[in-house]
């Protein structure tokens, strides 16, 4: 499946003469989607929803803007926090992505979620990746292998258990998420940047309202009826222009024996989990845990908010605690 995406793709660029558009690079920052005007949003239809904002836990150390990649002159940045303690016990990592349509956002937004995590036991990253103001699929891809691989080269200093090492994403942060440890391996995928020579394998994912696929019924990505849609940006090709590179950017189209244990934790508006059930079929059939959680009533950017960040939370950790149980020579990678 994978080898064959990538050929067609491949034949079709060749013969197509459709050069990709990339009218979405500007290299201006689109800021219009953040905490604040998400709060704005959802405010309008849950009056009673609170902003969680930054906190300091006693038991969690944090490093901010470190270096992990540099692309040209282009450094991209990550924060990482991670308990405080004297003694050597190794923690899973979790890596947590932001969304924003693959072109807005930024990587802040999550840090109460990420220091919540950390005093829970956990060492957090949350990292930035190019978005399509900058670069065009599958930059943001490449880029989030390589803060797994940093991740994974520095586990001893931050004492990670390099064996459990989790992807977390919300919105396109969430389709990241599921591309990435989906692709486990997939030289597509990998580039040169960063920290070479060391594995950029998941062993978890958890999916915070984001899509599995980009064609598929339930599907509400690649309407450019009105303006250019934020996927359309990312790839540089409409949906009806390049379906095959659609396809190619879908973690369901790499769904199968070697796909980590999944969660899922959904709002209430069902485009955004578009291919979650097809999805959860297939790691049915391969005896792959799963688990999906849905907020009813629930704005696209719950996470972010109170009262629901905090069994978002609880999820995660009875999730991970569930699938990191394994002894870690169970949970290979290359």
């Amino acid at each position: 499946m994978k080898t064959l995406l990538t050929i067609s793709f491949s034949i079709w660029f060749l013969f197509s003469g459709i050069a990709q558009s990339t009218i979405g690079i500007t290299g201006i920052t689109d800021n219009s989607y953040n905490s604040y005007s998400a709060l704005k949003t959802t405010l309008k239809t849950h009056p009673n929803a609170l902003l969680v904002i930054e906190n300091q836990y006693p038991n969690v150390s944090e490093k901010r803007d470190i270096t992990y990649a540099t692309i040209g002159e282009r450094p991209l940045k990550l924060d990482i926090f991670y308990p405080k303690e004297k003694n050597t016990c190794e923690h899973p990592a979790i890596l947590i992505i932001h969304g924003g349509g693959w072109r807005s956002g930024n990587r802040s937004q999550h840090i109460p979620m990420a220091q919540k995590l950390a005093s829970m036991g956990y060492v957090t990253i949350t990292a930035e990746y190019r978005l399509s103001t900058e670069a065009l699929y599958p930059a943001a891809v490449q880029d989030l292998k390589a803060a797994v691989r940093w991740i994974r080269a520095n586990a001893s200093a931050y004492h990670v258990d390099s064996h459990k090492v989790a992807c977390l994403g919300f919105s396109a942060g969430g389709q990241l998420a599921t591309l990435v440890g989906n692709t486990n391996g997939v030289s597509l995928f990998e580039a040169n940047e960063g920290i070479v020579g060391t594995s950029s394998d998941v062993q978890a994912i958890i999916d915070i309202d984001g899509i599995v696929a980009f064609i598929h019924p339930e599907s509400g990505e690649g309407d450019d009826s009105k303006r250019t849609s934020a996927a359309t940006y990312w790839f540089g090709f409409g949906k009806d222009e390049n379906p095959s590179l659609w396809q190619q950017g879908s973690a369901l189209s790499y769904t199968g024996k070697n796909t980590p244990p999944t969660l899922f934790i959904n709002s209430s508006v069902d485009r955004m989990h578009a291919g979650r059930d097809d999805y959860r079929k297939i790691l049915e059939t391969n005896h792959i845990y799963s688990e999906v959680h849905t907020f009813n009533n629930s704005p696209h950017s719950f996470c972010l908010f109170s009262p629901w960040f905090d069994p978002t939370i609880n999820y995660i950790d009875h999730f991970l605690k569930k699938v990191f149980r394994k002894h870690k020579d169970t949970l290979a990678f290359r």
